[in-house]
């Protein structure tokens, strides 16, 4: 299969993981039960995802003997049905997807300036909020395709999984670093300093810290190294862990960052803001894949080069 579809199954899988997750998380907490059991649905979803990548060929060129029976029925059709919607949709991503983004964007800053009201008591600097919040929260789905294509690397050692993995923690680190900048443009006028060692600050510096260390860690060895890969691989695994920390750490510590009040099932935001920023989220989750995707592909165009290189190499010593 083509390894950037496959960046795209797995986007728009990890962004249906996270919206069902945050929707079950506000169920659970309506009803009073804790709301950690509502992220399960998302986990559920992801350990699915990771055993539907394992029945993947490692080698599409090598032809494989064909299996049968329920289990192998099952994974044939879940392979046509993301053939027959994705690929449509692939096969114009290069054409669609710059100008929906810029589009978006585009419309993103003129509803932020011109159409969503101001804010009463933070007033005109309360705008950045429709950047900094959906930087913040697409983060998550950034990093979380590395940790989805870092556990696939481990599984199936295909190193096209590691290229999609190393594209997506690119775009999630400069994102981090955006959200980190917008929020001390934000606090400045709103705590009275540019940073402060609150827990969810602390927590996304964390996150930023951990996922450029993947990217320096897999830059050691060559596009190919698979032992830089697998030590990466872990890195991009385990530093996932970080995003519940930030996600609950309103919840769990006391901070200056207020309660959660967009994803909730009553957002407490006027319905213009709430549309302004639905916007937003769209303009920069269609910006974010197509980065994710230029990216990704980069990286495994390099790692094809670099085999090429070498067995050009290999012939000519011979």
């Amino acid at each position: 299969m083509n390894m950037s579809l496959v960046v795209l199954i797995v986007g728009l899988g990890l962004a249906f993981r996270i919206s069902l997750g945050v929707w079950g998380a506000s169920i659970m907490r309506n009803k009073g039960r804790p709301e950690s059991f509502g992220w399960l649905f998302g986990i559920v979803l992801g350990v699915i995802g990771i055993a539907i990548c394992s029945f993947w060929p490692r080698n599409a060129t090598h032809p494989r003997q064909k299996d049968s029976g329920p289990l192998a029925w099952g994974k044939n059709t879940i392979l046509t049905l993301a053939a027959v919607l994705l690929v449509p949709i692939w096969n114009v991503r290069w054409i669609a997807l710059p100008p929906l983004a810029g589009i978006t964007v585009m419309a993103m800053l003129v509803g932020a300036v011109l159409a969503a009201p101001r804010e009463i008591i933070e007033g005109e600097v309360q705008r950045i909020m429709y950047i900094h919040v959906p930087v913040a929260v697409l983060q998550y789905l950034a990093f979380g395709i590395t940790a989805f294509g870092s556990a696939v690397y481990l599984i199936r050692r295909d190193m096209r999984w590691d290229a999609i993995a190393r594209g997506a923690a690119t775009v999630g680190v400069m994102l981090t670093a955006f959200a980190l900048l917008t929020g001390a443009i934000w606090g400045k006028p709103t705590w009275g300093v540019y940073w402060t060692w609150d827990a969810r600050l602390t927590t996304t510096l964390i996150l930023f810290l951990i996922y450029s260390g993947y990217l320096l860690a897999r830059a050691v060895g060559g596009p190919n190294d698979e032992q830089a890969a697998r030590y990466a691989a872990v890195v991009g695994l385990i530093g996932y862990l970080d995003v519940p920390l930030i996600h609950f750490s309103v919840d769990w510590w006391r901070t200056l960052h207020p309660q959660r009040i967009i994803f909730d099932s009553k957002p407490s935001l006027p319905g213009e803001m709430l549309l302004v920023l639905l916007l937003s989220f769209i303009g920069i989750l269609f910006l974010m894949l197509w980065l994710t995707l230029l990216r990704g592909t980069t990286e495994y165009l390099v790692q094809r080069a670099d085999r090429l290189r070498a067995r050009l190499d290999q012939l000519e010593r011979s």
